[in-house]
């Protein structure tokens, strides 16, 4: 099954977003900041990131480059969630080849799910 990685710093959300993955069967790893979150990749080599864009240490924009730049995650599809629906957030976002942009208070978990799947051609 496809490998999950969820960098999210929101326990709530990270546990809501793995249990609706697992029972998909996904396999799914999370990550509670930015620097843990590269690591995490940098192990795993998920088959898709979930990046939070607000993280507690560094933002989603520095995770992106630093997966990208590392080599290890250079076209793993990401989709970054955020709360924060803005020009500049999606200019920042649209220099490391994100493959979606989910305003979370827009789409309930199935609907996160259901772009995963289509992400993954599932």
């Amino acid at each position: 099954m496809p490998r999950i990685s969820i960098i999210e710093d929101d326990q709530l959300i990270s546990q809501m977003y793995r249990m609706k993955l697992e029972a998909e069967g996904y396999d799914v790893d999370i990550a509670e900041n930015g620097m843990n979150g590269i690591e995490m990749v940098a192990q795993k080599h998920p088959d898709l990131i979930l990046l939070d864009y607000s993280l507690p240490d560094i933002d989603g924009s520095a995770v992106l480059k630093e997966v990208r730049r590392n080599g290890v995650a250079a076209e793993t599809p990401v989709i970054v969630l955020t709360n924060m629906d803005n020009e500049a957030v999606e200019n920042d976002l649209a220099k490391w080849n994100i493959t979606d942009y989910i305003v979370k208070a827009n789409l309930t978990p199935r609907e996160v799910v259901a772009k995963i799947k289509q992400t993954l051609g599932q």
